[in-house]
């Protein structure tokens, strides 16, 4: 959903900055049609043959029921993910980046709220925590879907166009990012399984790290698909040399953004992970792991500047292609270096992959700029 929708924000944007509403509108429809229906399906498989795939992640016996209990109803929002998705998509598209902002806002602070209330209050435990969930990703879609249609009535009007033509193009912004994202999800599935021989300490340590690290990380997204699609509006609308300075502004902001977390996160890491009521152990683990990987933040920070430039500029295959090298080399680093750092190879192989996707990236930027100034 993600890899898909954020070509659609590229194309979007393109369009809108030559002008072309009612083409953004169709696309906006197009693919709200295809991707809810879609992922819908999806969601439905995967709670059919939910325990078939937490037994070939050898998930621990432990976790097994939490697991499934917890993702039985987690995947009832993939549908509203990908609704929400695909009209944030293309409002960041239009340029207007706030109603995506609010919404995860009130998303996360709701969410807080009613885990307090349905797991502590009420006892629910983890299907408490997945039931708060999809119930503020549903008010999250509501709330985007209402503010785009309110706040633009060039949105309102439900007109498909030409189906074929309209999914062509949206297709050959997002599939390669789709496909990248959706290749970078089963890596993750085999880093899973991977991070499932170190036992249950280290699997809830470094499972709550990265649920910490994910929120941590969000303003470099967020930053990085700003990016992008400042680049392809200036592209769209012929103004290369206020693309090559959003690239500027984009990387200063990124440096002192991923500055900020570092040091956020090497001084209250610890802490954060214990507010998740881990026992000393875990909580140490954690922070032995953010110890490992917050002070490399930088260089995911530049490299995600440089990657919303090249998606800016429309080149999704090589952006998509990079991604996957990207996730191969974590991987290869996992298996290959676990003699070696045992348990935080975790961390060191996540570290290894940031390195080449900033090497892959700089060298795509330095040979677009030099092929635009010849």
């Amino acid at each position: 959903i993600t890899g898909f929708t954020s070509g659609l924000s590229v194309l979007a944007a393109q369009r809108w900055g030559k002008g072309l509403k009612d083409a953004v509108r169709e696309l906006l429809h197009i693919f709200t049609l295809i991707l809810v229906a879609v992922f819908l399906v999806i969601a439905l498989l995967s709670i059919t043959f939910l325990d078939d795939i937490l037994r070939l992640l050898d998930t621990p016996a432990l976790l097994l029921p939490y697991a499934e209990s917890y993702l039985g109803i987690i995947l009832i929002g993939i549908p509203f993910l990908a609704l929400y998705n695909t009209y944030a998509s293309i409002l960041r598209g239009m340029g207007d980046s706030k109603p995506a902002f609010y919404a995860v806002l009130i998303s996360s602070a709701l969410n807080a709220v009613l885990d307090i209330v349905l797991v502590r209050a009420l006892g629910l435990g983890v299907k408490g925590a997945a039931t708060a969930t999809v119930i503020s990703e549903i008010l999250m879609t509501l709330f985007t879907v209402l503010y785009a249609l309110l706040r633009y009535p060039v949105l309102r009007n439900i007109r498909i166009g030409s189906i074929r033509t309209g999914a062509a193009d949206g297709t050959r912004f997002g599939l390669p990012p789709a496909i990248q994202s959706g290749i970078s999800s089963m890596g993750s599935v085999l880093l899973q399984r991977f991070m499932n021989s170190f036992g249950e300490i280290v699997v809830a340590a470094v499972t709550t790290a990265y649920r910490v690290d994910c929120l941590i990380l969000i303003p470099v997204i967020n930053f990085s698909s700003a990016i992008a699609t400042t680049v392809a509006q200036n592209t769209g609308a012929g103004n290369k040399e206020r693309a090559d300075k959003a690239l500027r502004i984009g990387l200063a902001y990124m440096t002192l953004v991923s500055l900020a977390l570092t040091c956020i996160v090497l001084v209250s890491g610890k802490y954060l992970i214990a507010m998740f009521g881990l026992n000393e152990a875990t909580v140490e683990t954690g922070r032995e792991f953010f110890n490992a990987i917050a002070v490399c933040y930088v260089i995911f920070g530049i490299a995600s500047a440089l990657r919303g430039y090249i998606e800016g500029l429309g080149d999704m295959l090589y952006s998509g292609t990079a991604a996957i090298i990207t996730l191969l080399v974590r991987i290869l680093c996992s298996y290959a270096f676990k003699p070696i750092w045992g348990w935080k190879t975790i961390a060191y192989a996540e570290v290894c992959s940031w390195l080449v996707m900033l090497l892959l990236y700089l060298s795509r930027a330095l040979y677009k700029r030099r092929r635009s100034a010849s």
